[in-house]
């Protein structure tokens, strides 16, 4: 199964919770996270020339005039995730239009993954403001 049949089984899993939510939220979103983002990023380390030496004041000192740059898979800074439930002020007359008018329950969304607040009683679930989703996925 690859990652496009994941993300359809996602979305239609959240339409089918989003009915059994007995919570409604008043400014954020529910949102299950999916897997983490991998990316490459380079990381550079200082190499020793040799073994330490001892300066005029007795300290041990050891030269770092190399540096060596490796490349590491690592979890992005970012996060996407499923919409389960959209804020109650979201479906209002008094909401903003906009380009945020678009989300809707089972909407692929990215945020940072420090944002929001885990929200235990709906397992692996945060909730999200708005001012958090940073895009949409269509």
């Amino acid at each position: 199964m690859n990652e496009e049949d994941k993300i359809i089984d996602q979305s239609e899993l959240a339409q089918s919770v989003a009915g059994n939510i007995k919570y409604s939220f008043f400014d954020h979103f529910l949102i299950k996270p999916l897997d983490p983002i991998k990316v490459k990023k380079e990381f550079s380390k200082p190499v020793s020339n040799g073994t330490p030496a001892k300066d005029a004041n007795g300290v041990e000192a050891q030269d770092f005039d190399k540096v060596e740059t490796e490349v590491k898979e690592v979890d992005s800074d970012y996060l996407k995730g499923v919409v389960i439930k959209l804020p109650l002020y979201y479906n209002s007359e008094h909401a903003q239009d906009g380009p945020y008018k678009n989300i809707g329950v089972g909407d692929i969304v990215i945020f940072r993954a420090t944002a929001g607040l885990p929200f235990d009683l709906v397992k692996d679930s945060r909730l999200i403001r708005l001012y958090d989703i940073l895009g949409v996925e269509k």
